[in-house]
């Protein structure tokens, strides 16, 4: 699928399995962040939408204000973090270089790369939206 010229009915058909749809304040700022920190690939973003893509796998971006009629939006806080209790775990990206730039790139490490029992080397990476970004690859 060309994500750069497919239509938004053809986009939604074609999803499957469990989506991620993120509502943030600044599309093309979390489009930024998301590329220059975690080498993304942003597809059809504008100031409302985005197709991100992470290897092989894709989600959504949303602005605020295309929820209008949503219920969702009622719930978002005024202030960050929307994201708590969510970790967007991304096991193909290094999470020593991801922490290297993340802090210009306008992120917030919560914890620097640390080795874990469980068999990943992984941060935590706060968006300016809130969400909690791990980077993690295996030891």
């Amino acid at each position: 699928m060309d994500y750069d010229t497919v239509g938004a009915s053809d986009f939604g058909a074609s999803l499957r399995g469990i989506g991620l749809n993120l509502l943030v304040r600044d599309v093309l700022s979390q489009v930024a962040f998301l590329e220059t920190v975690f080498g993304m690939k942003a597809h059809q973003a504008t100031a409302d939408f985005a197709i991100m893509r992470y290897g092989g796998q894709v989600f959504q971006l949303h602005d605020d204000g295309t929820y209008h009629s949503n219920p969702l939006l009622g719930l978002l806080p005024e202030t960050p973090p929307r994201g708590a209790g969510i970790e967007i775990r991304l096991y193909d990206t290094d999470p020593d270089a991801a922490c290297a730039v993340a802090k210009a790139a306008g992120g917030t490490i919560l914890q620097g790369p640390t080795d874990k029992p469980h068999g990943l080397r992984e941060a935590y990476i706060l968006c300016g939206n809130g969400y909690a970004w791990v980077p993690s690859r295996a030891l």
